[in-house]
């Protein structure tokens, strides 16, 4: 079992995050045999993954939720991977697969490695087409323009791409990997590191942060949307799950502000299931946490309280617009949101 490219620790085995192994992409002009097709993929997802919620957040953003249709996993897996028994009869209605590793061995058959989200599915051949988490997002922001919403936002913009890419790289090493390095890590030395370069990283976002509302220029880009999976889930699971506790997101002004400011934007917060998060992370892994109890808290109703963002300028959509409402049996269960 796996999110995006993790490696279950074990003894003294110390975490890594291993590659994509099945890199395919699929772009407009199909240089890989996979042509962008309004209908023809499905992207699997779990809620409780933050990988995967970053293509749950673009899907979103960039409207492609009538072309690239959704399955969502159960947040608890089992030896044989992601199951889809949120869906009757415990099979997705589209795939008609139990398991995501279906598609996974449709693909390459006795695959030996994780089976992880977000994937995106071949619908006629049932063969998954790629799990590159990295470039997944990316590709619907530049190669699935075609099918974009009239006003779909901009999310890689080509004249800020070289310092998205850079803010984005600081903040996969030291925050989105590095809450996972602090929570698996087999030794004090390790996990010393991880929480340092975690809590250093998030100092430096949050100074950055003080006087802009967004990363990189004045609108939301790819950048934003990966911090926000990470910064979205630290109060509930990784400040106590992981041990990353020198002090709660909602501590920190800059940060809380922000985080607050992107959850109430439509596309980011309407995307997140605080109880598949919880669940997730506190039954699934039981080297952690043995007992598989989930903490009651924290406290959700901040949410939705004022941030006060709007004050330092910027304009979220650039000069497109908001998406729509959430598409029928998309919304997320009422038991995993803020309220």
């Amino acid at each position: 079992m796996s999110t995006a490219g993790q490696e279950t620790p074990r003894d003294t085995k110390e975490f890594t995050r291993s590659g994509p192994h099945f890199s395919d992409r699929i772009t407009a002009d199909s240089r890989d045999g996979w042509p962008v097709e309004a209908g023809r993929y499905r992207l699997v997802v779990s809620r409780a993954c933050p990988w995967a919620s970053r293509a749950l957040v673009s899907r979103r953003l960039l409207g492609l939720e009538s072309a690239l249709s959704l399955a969502v996993a159960d947040p608890i897996q089992d030896e044989r991977s992601w199951r889809f028994t949120l869906d009757a009869g415990e099979r997705d209605p589209v795939l008609g697969i139990a398991f995501l590793s279906e598609a996974y061995d449709a693909r390459e058959k006795e695959y030996p490695g994780g089976v992880s989200v977000p994937a995106i599915v071949d619908i006629p051949s049932g063969k998954l087409v790629t799990n590159d988490f990295h470039s997944l997002t990316l590709d619907l922001a530049t190669q699935w323009t075609a099918l974009h919403r009239q006003g779909a936002p901009d999310l890689y913009p080509e004249e800020h791409r070289e310092e998205i890419d850079e803010v984005m790289e600081a903040v996969f090493l030291d925050v989105n990997n590095g809450v996972y390095r602090a929570g698996f890590a087999n030794h004090q030395e390790t996990y010393d590191d991880a929480f340092r370069r975690l809590f250093a990283r998030l100092d430096q976002l949050s100074e950055r942060l003080a006087t802009r509302r967004y990363l990189v220029g004045e609108t939301i880009t790819e950048a934003d949307i990966r911090l926000f999976t990470t910064l979205v889930r630290f109060d509930a699971v990784y400040h106590g799950h992981f041990k990353c506790n020198r002090n709660k997101l909602s501590e920190d002004r800059v940060l809380w502000g922000y985080v607050r400011d992107l959850f109430q934007t439509p596309g980011f917060g309407d995307t997140v299931d605080f109880d598949h998060i919880k669940r997730h992370y506190y039954q699934v892994h039981t080297e952690v946490n043995p007992k598989r109890l989930v903490p009651l808290g924290p406290d959700l109703s901040g949410w939705s309280t004022p941030h006060g963002r709007e004050e330092l300028g910027g304009r979220p959509f650039g000069d497109g617009t908001p998406p729509g409402p959430v598409p029928p049996g998309e919304a997320v269960p009422e038991a995993g949101r803020a309220r």
